[in-house]
């Protein structure tokens, strides 16, 4: 009797906690495992804002998926560019752009999620987002450059315009880019004797009037006090209205010398999901509490790319796109898929939140652990105590505890990489977004393979 096929597309929390619950739980001869990923590894996605100020290694983030001792799964190392759920193709772009067609019989789809933009003159040429390793690295490159550069110059324009920062975005992402990137030049500029510290402005800009208002009222006031003290300037109820090499306009009129803009205001489902044909909720693929995908035989999708229902809030809530539920729907999804591979009926995901944390840099953090408010040295303990612990492997504990005394006890490194191109990469360039086929690509390409057959 043939093995089941079970392709699992996506390795990030969501596709990672799937994919390691059914090597546990599957022998080799009951089933065949696939995971489409680019890379090799797992991003650790909360810390990326540390990887930016170099706070973290690159390598400390990145979780290589071939240390678990049961690792047995085929790594397909590309991206899934578009699903025939009828013919039960996956279409995959390999890292070499060779296009291959990858058939299943059970298919779980945690695409994630991409930098979500909108239509604003400049914005994709010139901004840059916070979503992927090679990102985190490339901006650090870019900050310390903007420091090397305006330290060289003699033109008072040029130093202004490359001094200044903008963060849009007042979510988690945004927040903790800010606070960490501003710490960075902070410590940094004291290295640079011809510049002024006052030069240096951080910006950070959303058009909602509240800072996190998942975390409540106070402990958003608290990280606003705390943003605010460091000199960074908070412009809450106002967005971008246009982006240029060298500067940002508001839409309250404001015009900023600037070379550097990172956008994280909020995160769009992935492509994939728009090459299914299947219905959407606010861009994510629609599917049951048990997470099956309604008319795709075989289909889950999870995660970011899918609006899983949110049975602790009832009504028509959608879980939020945040770690812990993603962890935990792999979880569900697995024990499903098994279920559908022995007869058994399926279970709904249900999961209450267990709190938030805020990492700003150095001392200073906010946390609400199980409904409790914690602020300063007590919320950062948690919040690191929290990331450390959610890390899969103890080399990738080791790392990171490592970085981080190594940081507290010897301070910033303010050293690039070298990996700087001299063309500015744009959000397009680092997530692939136009990659990806129509449903009507996808069935003309499938269609083609059956004519052959």
């Amino acid at each position: 009797m043939a093995r089941s096929r079970i392709l699992v597309v996506g390795a990030g929390f969501a596709g990672i906690d799937c994919v390691r619950r059914l090597e546990r739980k599957l022998s080799r001869t009951d089933v065949e495992i696939s995971l489409v990923t680019p890379f090799s590894y797992q991003l650790y996605l909360p810390l990326l804002p540390q990887v930016a100020a170099g706070v973290l290694t690159p390598q400390s983030v990145a979780v290589s998926l071939r240390r678990s001792a049961k690792h047995r799964t085929q790594i397909i190392p590309g991206g899934a560019i578009g699903v025939d759920t009828k013919a039960k193709i996956c279409v995959i772009r390999k890292i070499t752009d060779e296009i291959v067609n990858q058939p299943y019989d059970h298919l779980v789809l945690a695409p994630g999620s991409i930098t979500r933009t909108f239509d604003i003159p400049g914005l994709v040429e010139h901004g840059r987002g916070m979503k992927t390793l090679a990102e985190a690295t490339y901006i650090r490159d870019h900050v310390i450059a903007q420091l090397d550069l305006a330290d060289a110059s003699h033109d008072e324009a040029e130093r202004a315009s490359r001094l200044q920062f903008v963060v849009v975005g007042g979510g988690y992402a945004g927040t903790e880019t800010a606070a960490c990137l501003q710490r960075l030049t902070q410590n940094a500029v004291k290295r640079y004797p011809r510049l002024n510290p006052e030069q240096i402005k951080w910006h950070l800009i959303d058009i909602a009037p509240k800072l996190m208002p998942e975390l409540g009222d106070k402990l958003g006031l608290a990280a606003l006090e705390i943003l605010r003290r460091r000199g960074i300037e908070v412009s809450l109820g106002v967005s971008v209205a246009d982006v240029g090499p060298e500067k940002v306009t508001l839409t309250d009129g404001r015009v900023l010398p600037c070379r550097t803009l990172i956008w994280t205001a909020g995160v769009a489902a992935s492509p994939l999901v728009g090459t299914l044909d299947a219905e959407t909720a606010r861009g994510r693929l629609v599917v049951r509490p048990d997470m099956t995908v309604p008319d795709a035989d075989g289909v889950f999708a999870l995660g970011d790319a899918a609006a899983v229902p949110d049975l602790a809030k009832g009504d028509d809530a959608i879980c939020p796109p945040t770690a812990q539920h993603a962890l935990r729907q792999g979880r569900k999804v697995a024990d499903n898929v098994i279920a559908q591979l022995r007869g058994r009926p399926l279970e709904p995901y249900a999961h209450k939140d267990l709190g938030l944390v805020v990492d700003l840099g150095g001392k200073d953090a906010v946390s609400k652990p199980l409904g409790i408010e914690l602020r300063g040295l007590p919320a950062q303990l948690v919040a690191r105590g929290y990331h450390w612990s959610a890390l899969r492997t103890h080399v990738a504990k080791t790392r990171v505890l490592t970085n981080w005394m190594l940081n507290a006890v010897a301070g910033d490194d303010f050293v690039r990489t070298g990996f700087l191109m001299r063309g500015p990469s744009t959000l397009r360039d680092f997530e692939h977004t136009d990659a990806y086929l129509t449903p009507e690509q996808v069935r003309e390409h499938t269609a083609s393979l059956r004519a052959r057959a």
